[in-house]
Protein backbone atom coordinates (compact mmCIF):
# COMPACT_ATOMS: atom_id res chain seq x y z
CA UNK A 1 0.00 0.00 0.00
CA UNK A 2 1.44 3.05 -1.12
CA UNK A 3 1.85 5.56 2.03
CA UNK A 4 -0.31 8.25 2.59
CA UNK A 5 -0.63 11.60 4.20
CA UNK A 6 -3.78 12.87 5.60
CA UNK A 7 -2.87 16.21 6.80
CA UNK A 8 -1.23 18.48 3.41
CA UNK A 9 -2.58 22.21 2.95
CA UNK A 10 -4.03 20.62 -0.30
CA UNK A 11 -6.77 18.38 1.72
CA UNK A 12 -8.90 21.21 3.17
CA UNK A 13 -11.88 20.80 0.74
CA UNK A 14 -11.14 16.71 0.30
CA UNK A 15 -11.86 13.90 2.40
CA UNK A 16 -9.63 11.38 1.18
CA UNK A 17 -5.67 11.38 1.95
CA UNK A 18 -2.67 12.27 -0.77
CA UNK A 19 0.01 10.37 -1.68
CA UNK A 20 2.73 11.71 0.14
CA UNK A 21 5.19 11.75 -2.62
CA UNK A 22 3.05 12.82 -5.24
CA UNK A 23 2.98 15.89 -2.80
CA UNK A 24 6.73 16.13 -3.11
CA UNK A 25 7.28 15.86 -6.37
CA UNK A 26 4.57 18.16 -7.35
CA UNK A 27 6.78 20.44 -4.98
CA UNK A 28 9.84 19.42 -6.80
CA UNK A 29 8.68 20.39 -10.83
CA UNK A 30 7.13 23.95 -9.04
CA UNK A 31 11.12 24.49 -7.66
CA UNK A 32 12.52 23.13 -11.48
CA UNK A 33 10.07 25.57 -12.91
CA UNK A 34 11.08 28.10 -11.15
CA UNK A 35 14.37 27.62 -11.79
CA UNK A 36 13.81 27.56 -15.92
CA UNK A 37 12.05 31.15 -15.16
CA UNK A 38 15.73 32.94 -14.51
CA UNK A 39 17.42 30.77 -17.51
CA UNK A 40 14.20 31.94 -19.44
CA UNK A 41 15.14 35.54 -18.29
CA UNK A 42 18.79 35.70 -19.67
CA UNK A 43 17.25 34.65 -22.91
CA UNK A 44 14.81 37.46 -22.64
CA UNK A 45 17.00 39.82 -21.67
CA UNK A 46 19.83 39.13 -24.53
CA UNK A 47 16.89 38.61 -27.36
CA UNK A 48 18.34 34.84 -27.75
CA UNK A 49 16.58 31.04 -27.52
CA UNK A 50 16.87 29.68 -23.98
CA UNK A 51 20.52 27.61 -23.89
CA UNK A 52 20.44 25.98 -20.35
CA UNK A 53 18.13 24.13 -18.41
CA UNK A 54 16.22 23.86 -22.27
CA UNK A 55 12.99 22.03 -21.05
CA UNK A 56 12.18 23.19 -17.63
CA UNK A 57 8.47 24.59 -18.91
CA UNK A 58 7.27 20.77 -19.25
CA UNK A 59 6.44 20.61 -15.78
CA UNK A 60 3.61 22.65 -16.29
CA UNK A 61 2.81 19.59 -18.47
CA UNK A 62 3.51 17.47 -15.30
CA UNK A 63 1.24 19.26 -13.06
CA UNK A 64 -1.77 18.86 -15.70
CA UNK A 65 -0.57 15.06 -15.46
CA UNK A 66 -0.32 14.66 -11.64
CA UNK A 67 -3.97 17.24 -11.61
CA UNK A 68 -5.90 14.36 -13.40
CA UNK A 69 -4.72 11.48 -11.21
CA UNK A 70 -5.29 13.37 -7.94
CA UNK A 71 -8.20 14.09 -9.28
CA UNK A 72 -9.96 11.18 -10.73
CA UNK A 73 -8.98 9.27 -7.28
CA UNK A 74 -10.32 12.17 -5.29
CA UNK A 75 -14.06 11.98 -6.55
CA UNK A 76 -14.13 9.50 -9.37
CA UNK A 77 -15.95 7.02 -7.19
CA UNK A 78 -18.02 9.92 -4.95
CA UNK A 79 -20.72 11.07 -7.91
CA UNK A 80 -22.44 8.07 -7.28
CA UNK A 81 -21.79 7.31 -3.53
CA UNK A 82 -24.49 6.65 -1.64
CA UNK A 83 -23.04 8.60 1.90
CA UNK A 84 -22.46 11.84 1.38
CA UNK A 85 -22.43 12.44 -2.67
CA UNK A 86 -20.69 14.48 -4.22
CA UNK A 87 -23.03 16.95 -6.44
CA UNK A 88 -21.17 19.69 -9.17
CA UNK A 89 -21.96 22.64 -7.02
CA UNK A 90 -20.13 20.80 -4.40
CA UNK A 91 -17.10 19.73 -6.63
CA UNK A 92 -16.95 23.03 -8.46
CA UNK A 93 -16.75 24.92 -4.90
CA UNK A 94 -14.48 22.69 -3.82
CA UNK A 95 -12.16 23.11 -6.42
CA UNK A 96 -12.42 27.22 -6.46
CA UNK A 97 -11.94 27.01 -2.84
CA UNK A 98 -8.34 24.63 -3.15
CA UNK A 99 -7.42 26.91 -6.75
CA UNK A 100 -8.77 30.43 -6.58
CA UNK A 101 -7.63 32.27 -3.20
CA UNK A 102 -3.73 31.84 -4.66
CA UNK A 103 -4.77 33.03 -7.78
CA UNK A 104 -6.09 36.28 -6.61
CA UNK A 105 -3.02 36.72 -4.01
CA UNK A 106 -0.69 36.54 -7.23
CA UNK A 107 -2.86 39.03 -9.14
CA UNK A 108 -2.11 41.37 -6.41
CA UNK A 109 1.69 40.73 -6.05
CA UNK A 110 1.66 41.30 -9.65
CA UNK A 111 0.19 44.88 -9.62
CA UNK A 112 2.64 45.37 -6.48
CA UNK A 113 5.96 44.52 -8.95
CA UNK A 114 4.17 45.74 -11.96
CA UNK A 115 4.17 49.41 -10.00
CA UNK A 116 7.54 48.46 -8.43
CA UNK A 117 8.89 48.20 -12.30
CA UNK A 118 7.80 51.52 -12.91
CA UNK A 119 4.55 50.52 -14.45
CA UNK A 120 5.53 50.62 -18.22
CA UNK A 121 5.57 47.58 -21.01
CA UNK A 122 8.87 46.11 -22.14
CA UNK A 123 9.67 49.28 -24.67
CA UNK A 124 8.99 51.38 -21.84
CA UNK A 125 5.54 52.87 -23.03
CA UNK A 126 3.77 53.72 -19.41
CA UNK A 127 0.73 51.81 -18.68
CA UNK A 128 -2.43 54.15 -17.33
CA UNK A 129 -3.05 53.20 -13.70
CA UNK A 130 -6.78 52.77 -14.46
CA UNK A 131 -5.67 49.91 -17.28
CA UNK A 132 -3.36 48.50 -14.61
CA UNK A 133 -6.38 48.31 -12.01
CA UNK A 134 -8.96 46.71 -15.08
CA UNK A 135 -5.65 43.69 -15.40
CA UNK A 136 -6.70 43.18 -11.97
CA UNK A 137 -10.09 43.19 -11.78
CA UNK A 138 -10.03 40.99 -14.68
CA UNK A 139 -7.29 38.62 -13.65
CA UNK A 140 -9.56 38.07 -10.10
CA UNK A 141 -12.59 37.17 -12.24
CA UNK A 142 -10.17 35.38 -14.20
CA UNK A 143 -11.29 37.13 -17.46
CA UNK A 144 -8.26 36.68 -20.18
CA UNK A 145 -6.55 39.45 -22.16
CA UNK A 146 -6.93 39.46 -25.64
CA UNK A 147 -3.73 40.04 -27.63
CA UNK A 148 -3.12 43.93 -28.18
CA UNK A 149 -5.97 44.70 -25.35
CA UNK A 150 -5.14 47.89 -23.24
CA UNK A 151 -5.17 45.98 -20.08
CA UNK A 152 -2.42 43.71 -21.52
CA UNK A 153 0.03 45.64 -19.76
CA UNK A 154 3.68 44.49 -20.57
CA UNK A 155 3.04 44.37 -24.28
CA UNK A 156 3.69 40.86 -24.53
CA UNK A 157 0.34 39.11 -25.26
CA UNK A 158 0.01 37.37 -22.24
CA UNK A 159 -3.54 36.11 -21.05
CA UNK A 160 -2.79 37.40 -17.48
CA UNK A 161 -0.09 39.96 -17.96
CA UNK A 162 -0.17 40.41 -13.94
CA UNK A 163 0.86 36.84 -13.16
CA UNK A 164 1.84 35.29 -16.69
CA UNK A 165 1.65 32.07 -15.43
CA UNK A 166 -1.96 32.32 -14.41
CA UNK A 167 -2.60 30.53 -18.14
CA UNK A 168 -2.19 27.05 -16.97
CA UNK A 169 -4.98 27.60 -14.60
CA UNK A 170 -7.23 29.07 -16.99
CA UNK A 171 -7.02 25.70 -18.64
CA UNK A 172 -6.76 24.06 -15.25
CA UNK A 173 -10.12 25.41 -14.82
CA UNK A 174 -10.97 24.53 -18.06
CA UNK A 175 -10.06 20.38 -17.46
CA UNK A 176 -12.16 20.43 -14.45
CA UNK A 177 -15.01 21.81 -16.08
CA UNK A 178 -14.69 18.79 -18.40
CA UNK A 179 -13.87 16.51 -15.94
CA UNK A 180 -17.37 17.35 -13.84
CA UNK A 181 -19.27 17.24 -17.02
CA UNK A 182 -18.09 14.95 -19.39
CA UNK A 183 -15.11 12.93 -18.62
CA UNK A 184 -15.72 11.50 -15.53
CA UNK A 185 -18.94 9.85 -16.87
CA UNK A 186 -16.32 7.78 -19.61
CA UNK A 187 -15.87 4.34 -18.98
CA UNK A 188 -11.51 3.22 -18.60
CA UNK A 189 -12.13 2.05 -22.23
CA UNK A 190 -13.85 5.30 -23.61
CA UNK A 191 -11.22 7.53 -21.47
CA UNK A 192 -8.52 4.98 -23.31
CA UNK A 193 -9.68 5.95 -26.46
CA UNK A 194 -10.15 9.42 -25.66
CA UNK A 195 -6.74 9.72 -24.53
CA UNK A 196 -4.92 8.36 -27.23
CA UNK A 197 -7.40 10.86 -29.84
CA UNK A 198 -6.07 13.49 -27.63
CA UNK A 199 -2.54 12.40 -27.89
CA UNK A 200 -2.29 11.78 -31.65
CA UNK A 201 -3.85 15.61 -32.23
CA UNK A 202 -1.05 16.99 -29.37
CA UNK A 203 1.70 14.43 -31.33
CA UNK A 204 0.80 16.67 -34.70
CA UNK A 205 0.50 19.89 -33.17
CA UNK A 206 3.85 19.87 -31.52
CA UNK A 207 5.89 17.66 -33.85
CA UNK A 208 4.97 20.07 -36.78
CA UNK A 209 5.71 22.96 -34.58
CA UNK A 210 1.80 24.13 -35.69
CA UNK A 211 3.05 27.33 -32.84
CA UNK A 212 6.13 28.08 -34.10
CA UNK A 213 8.12 27.85 -30.79
CA UNK A 214 9.47 24.77 -31.46
CA UNK A 215 8.63 23.04 -28.06
CA UNK A 216 5.65 22.70 -26.45
CA UNK A 217 5.41 25.82 -24.75
CA UNK A 218 2.03 27.08 -25.92
CA UNK A 219 -0.98 28.50 -24.12
CA UNK A 220 0.38 31.57 -22.10
CA UNK A 221 -1.49 34.18 -25.06
CA UNK A 222 -5.08 34.14 -27.05
CA UNK A 223 -3.99 33.92 -30.32
CA UNK A 224 -5.77 30.72 -32.22
CA UNK A 225 -2.68 28.81 -32.28
CA UNK A 226 -1.88 29.14 -28.55
CA UNK A 227 -5.51 28.24 -27.22
CA UNK A 228 -5.74 25.05 -29.40
CA UNK A 229 -2.25 23.99 -28.29
CA UNK A 230 -2.99 25.32 -24.52
CA UNK A 231 -6.44 23.21 -24.48
CA UNK A 232 -4.63 19.80 -26.00
CA UNK A 233 -1.48 20.23 -24.04
CA UNK A 234 -3.98 20.25 -20.67
CA UNK A 235 -6.11 17.81 -21.57
CA UNK A 236 -4.15 14.87 -23.05
CA UNK A 237 -1.75 15.03 -19.74
CA UNK A 238 -4.68 15.47 -17.94
CA UNK A 239 -6.50 12.51 -18.95
CA UNK A 240 -3.74 10.36 -19.32
CA UNK A 241 -3.81 10.99 -15.32
CA UNK A 242 -6.92 9.91 -15.07
CA UNK A 243 -6.17 7.06 -16.66
CA UNK A 244 -3.26 5.91 -14.50
CA UNK A 245 -5.04 6.66 -11.69
CA UNK A 246 -8.26 4.55 -12.32
CA UNK A 247 -5.97 1.30 -13.18
CA UNK A 248 -3.38 2.15 -10.81
CA UNK A 249 -1.62 -0.73 -9.18
CA UNK A 250 1.62 -0.06 -6.94
CA UNK A 251 5.16 -1.12 -8.17
CA UNK A 252 7.67 -0.49 -5.34
CA UNK A 253 11.01 1.22 -6.43
CA UNK A 254 13.34 2.22 -3.68
CA UNK A 255 14.48 5.76 -3.38
CA UNK A 256 12.06 6.94 -5.96
CA UNK A 257 11.30 10.42 -4.92
CA UNK A 258 15.04 11.23 -5.41
CA UNK A 259 15.13 8.78 -8.24
CA UNK A 260 12.45 11.20 -9.74
CA UNK A 261 14.15 14.51 -8.79
CA UNK A 262 16.98 13.35 -10.58
CA UNK A 263 15.77 11.86 -13.69
CA UNK A 264 12.72 15.19 -14.35
CA UNK A 265 16.22 17.01 -13.37
CA UNK A 266 18.20 15.11 -16.25
CA UNK A 267 14.77 15.82 -19.09
CA UNK A 268 14.73 19.25 -18.56
CA UNK A 269 19.07 20.01 -18.87
CA UNK A 270 18.73 18.10 -22.26
CA UNK A 271 20.03 20.68 -25.00
CA UNK A 272 17.71 22.18 -27.60
CA UNK A 273 17.80 19.98 -30.77
CA UNK A 274 18.28 21.86 -34.20
CA UNK A 275 14.83 21.31 -36.38
CA UNK A 276 14.87 18.27 -39.08
CA UNK A 277 12.90 20.18 -41.82
CA UNK A 278 9.50 20.58 -40.88
CA UNK A 279 10.49 18.23 -37.70
CA UNK A 280 10.32 19.58 -34.06
CA UNK A 281 12.94 17.55 -32.70
CA UNK A 282 12.56 19.74 -29.69
CA UNK A 283 8.88 18.80 -29.79
CA UNK A 284 8.92 15.13 -30.26
CA UNK A 285 11.20 14.95 -27.29
CA UNK A 286 9.72 16.98 -24.67
CA UNK A 287 6.57 14.85 -25.80
CA UNK A 288 8.39 11.58 -25.47
CA UNK A 289 8.73 13.16 -21.65
CA UNK A 290 4.96 13.87 -21.17
CA UNK A 291 4.16 10.35 -22.75
CA UNK A 292 5.93 8.08 -21.97
CA UNK A 293 8.03 9.16 -19.06
CA UNK A 294 6.01 11.23 -16.91
CA UNK A 295 3.26 8.25 -16.71
CA UNK A 296 6.33 6.04 -15.53
CA UNK A 297 7.31 8.67 -12.73
CA UNK A 298 3.86 9.07 -11.72
CA UNK A 299 2.94 5.50 -11.57
CA UNK A 300 6.46 4.56 -9.75
CA UNK A 301 6.50 8.11 -7.18
CA UNK A 302 2.51 7.19 -6.42
CA UNK A 303 3.73 3.37 -5.53
CA UNK A 304 6.36 4.99 -2.96
CA UNK A 305 6.28 5.69 0.97
CA UNK A 306 8.03 7.89 2.76
CA UNK A 307 10.41 6.43 5.47
CA UNK A 308 10.96 8.77 8.14
CA UNK A 309 9.62 11.87 9.85
CA UNK A 310 12.70 13.90 7.74
CA UNK A 311 11.26 12.88 4.50
CA UNK A 312 7.83 13.13 5.35
CA UNK A 313 8.32 15.99 6.34
CA UNK A 314 10.20 17.59 3.03
CA UNK A 315 7.24 15.95 1.18
CA UNK A 316 4.71 17.57 3.42
CA UNK A 317 6.33 21.04 2.63
CA UNK A 318 7.04 20.90 -0.70
CA UNK A 319 3.22 19.78 -1.72
CA UNK A 320 2.39 22.55 0.58
CA UNK A 321 4.33 25.29 -1.16
CA UNK A 322 4.17 23.78 -4.87
CA UNK A 323 0.89 25.84 -5.59
CA UNK A 324 1.48 29.08 -4.01
CA UNK A 325 5.38 28.86 -5.10
CA UNK A 326 4.16 28.45 -9.43
CA UNK A 327 1.31 31.05 -9.05
CA UNK A 328 3.09 34.01 -7.08
CA UNK A 329 7.06 33.43 -8.29
CA UNK A 330 6.92 34.84 -11.68
CA UNK A 331 5.69 38.96 -10.37
CA UNK A 332 9.00 38.33 -8.31
CA UNK A 333 10.50 37.35 -11.65
CA UNK A 334 9.23 40.21 -14.02
CA UNK A 335 11.61 42.35 -11.25
CA UNK A 336 14.29 40.34 -12.28
CA UNK A 337 14.16 40.64 -15.96
CA UNK A 338 13.22 44.00 -15.85
CA UNK A 339 17.33 43.73 -13.82
CA UNK A 340 18.49 41.98 -16.25
CA UNK A 341 17.43 44.01 -18.93
CA UNK A 342 18.48 47.39 -17.62
CA UNK A 343 21.97 46.06 -16.07
CA UNK A 344 22.46 43.95 -19.62
CA UNK A 345 23.15 40.87 -17.67
CA UNK A 346 22.71 37.35 -19.59
CA UNK A 347 24.11 34.82 -17.36
CA UNK A 348 24.22 32.74 -14.74
CA UNK A 349 27.64 33.50 -13.68
CA UNK A 350 27.09 37.16 -13.70
CA UNK A 351 24.44 37.15 -11.74
CA UNK A 352 24.66 33.69 -9.46
CA UNK A 353 24.22 35.70 -5.78
CA UNK A 354 21.21 37.88 -7.22
CA UNK A 355 19.66 34.21 -8.25
CA UNK A 356 19.82 32.67 -5.26
CA UNK A 357 18.86 35.60 -3.44
CA UNK A 358 15.41 35.52 -6.12
CA UNK A 359 15.20 31.66 -5.66
CA UNK A 360 15.12 32.21 -1.51
CA UNK A 361 12.62 35.30 -1.72
CA UNK A 362 10.08 33.04 -4.20
CA UNK A 363 10.27 30.20 -1.47
CA UNK A 364 10.35 32.32 0.95
CA UNK A 365 6.79 34.42 -0.53
CA UNK A 366 5.42 31.48 -1.45
CA UNK A 367 5.21 29.67 2.67
CA UNK A 368 4.49 33.18 3.95
CA UNK A 369 1.46 33.60 1.34
CA UNK A 370 0.19 30.03 2.56
CA UNK A 371 0.33 29.86 5.84
CA UNK A 372 -0.57 34.04 6.48
CA UNK A 373 -3.37 33.94 3.80
CA UNK A 374 -3.94 30.65 1.68
CA UNK A 375 -4.83 28.47 4.42
CA UNK A 376 -6.89 31.09 6.93
CA UNK A 377 -8.99 31.51 3.72
CA UNK A 378 -9.62 28.19 2.94
CA UNK A 379 -10.19 26.73 6.28
CA UNK A 380 -13.20 29.66 6.43
CA UNK A 381 -14.58 29.14 3.11
CA UNK A 382 -14.68 25.82 3.68
CA UNK A 383 -16.32 25.97 6.85
CA UNK A 384 -18.62 28.66 5.69
CA UNK A 385 -19.55 26.80 1.99
CA UNK A 386 -18.76 22.90 2.44
CA UNK A 387 -18.99 21.73 6.37
CA UNK A 388 -22.02 24.10 7.75
CA UNK A 389 -24.45 21.39 5.38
Amino acid sequence: MANLTTTPSATFADSKPHYALLDGLRGAAALMVVWYHFFEGFAFAEGTAITTFNHGHIGVDLFFMLSGFVISYAYDDRWQSAHNRLTLKDFFKRRLIRLHPMLIMGAVIGLITFCLQGGVKWDGTPTPMSWSLVALVLTMLFIPAYPGAPYDLRGNGEMFSLNGPSWSLFFEYIGNLLYALFIRRLSNRALAVLTVALGAAWSWFAITDVSGYDMLGVGWTLDTANFCGGLLRMMFPFSLGMLLARNFKPVKIKGIFWIAWAVLFGLFSAPAFAKCGTISINGLYELACVMFVFPAIVWFTASGETTNKFSSAVCKFLGDISYPLYIVHYPVMYLFYAWLIENKYYSLGETWPVVIMVFAINIALAYACLKLYDEPVRRWLTKRFINNK
